[in-house]
């Protein structure tokens, strides 16, 4: 089975040189690399290119060294692995016998104020944007809380919406072709996607509130009205964000399995992804990393999803969703 992936953070772990500098795109020690890929027999990743804006002063500065980072490993895999920027590029490099790869932002406060950043980000590659990471930017406010003491309230949510320049923001993606992506978006700010565009629009890594309630999950109003747009959400594997109370062996599966029924319950079929959140997350203790995603094909399998059901959530989706998205 096919499988595309609609978020990971890996590229930043390279770029950073966790583990040391022998970890590349081709073999690392971490969730995502080449071999493990061809493994999973995968169609398409889409890289994130993220910037914690806790950690840098130069948010664009440092996003334009992470994209050099992935195009230099893209580079060395070659052979195997090559970048996509529309619908098209995907069909002709599974033709050519190679995955595809996708650049993605997360944080729009890497473009610091300025149409004139995103514009470039996406001459660079960039196909999908998330609007805010946990920190409030000149786009928005997150789908994140803090009392007093700086703590989280995982299970409040923001009724903050989009700035002004926030809408002009989403407006000149609509423009570019960019994928409007609403994950860590606040309430607010997801309801002001929903006014303020015309487009199908995404939730890269986003669960079921429903069935976890924490405020990164959409809640099922939310998740009709992205389904309505003809949008798609990714399944994300964090354990957080997937379950509460105790994580015995296969309660992690279960869980996710609950979450994909409930999103085609209340959205349909046609809005249900995966976006692992590989190499942003510790590691989950039932999918350990991108080899392993026939482990939930095979729970899904048992809840009675049909194999028609199974490639439409695994890449028939996004495959859809990219051609009627991207220019």
């Amino acid at each position: 089975m096919k499988i595309i992936d609609l978020h990971c953070d890996t590229i930043g772990r390279i770029y950073r040189h966790e583990g040391g500098q022998q970890n590349s795109l081709k073999k690392n020690c971490f969730h995502v690399d080449l071999e493990k890929m061809i493994q999973g027999d995968y169609l398409l990743q889409n890289f994130a290119v993220f910037v914690n804006q806790d950690e840098t002063k130069q948010p664009f500065e440092t996003a334009m060294d992470m994209i050099d980072c992935y195009y230099e490993e893209l580079e060395s895999c070659r052979e195997y692995i090559a970048p996509a920027r529309c619908f098209s590029d995907i069909i002709n490099n599974q033709a050519n016998g190679k995955m595809s790869a996708m650049l993605t932002m997360e944080e729009g406060g890497t473009i610091q104020g300025k149409l004139s950043c995103l514009r470039n980000f996406y001459r660079l590659g960039v196909r999908m944007m998330n609007l805010t990471w946990n920190y409030e930017n000149e786009i928005g406010a997150p789908n994140l809380i803090m009392n007093e003491l700086g703590i989280p309230l995982f299970q409040k949510r923001c009724p903050k919406g989009l700035s002004k320049f926030g809408k002009e923001v989403v407006g000149e993606m609509e423009r570019l072709g960019m994928i409007i992506d609403v994950s860590h978006l606040s309430d607010g700010g997801f309801w002001d996607v929903v006014k303020h565009t015309k487009h199908p629009f995404a939730a890269s890594h986003s669960n079921a509130a429903a069935v976890c309630n924490v405020s990164r999950n959409l809640t099922d109003d939310m998740i009709r009205a992205l389904a309505g747009r003809g949008g798609i959400m990714g399944l994300n594997f964090c354990e957080d964000f997937l379950m509460d109370g105790k994580r015995e062996p296969g309660a992690l599966l279960d869980a996710m399995a609950a979450h994909v029924k409930h999103i085609v319950k209340t959205g349909g079929i046609e809005v249900c992804a995966l976006g692992t959140d590989f190499d942003g997350i510790p590691q989950n203790a039932d999918i350990k990393d991108a080899s392993m995603i026939s482990l939930l094909l095979e729970r899904l399998r048992k809840e009675g999803f049909k194999e028609w059901e199974l490639e439409k959530i695994c890449y028939g989706n996004v495959l859809r969703f990219y051609k009627d998205v991207l220019k």
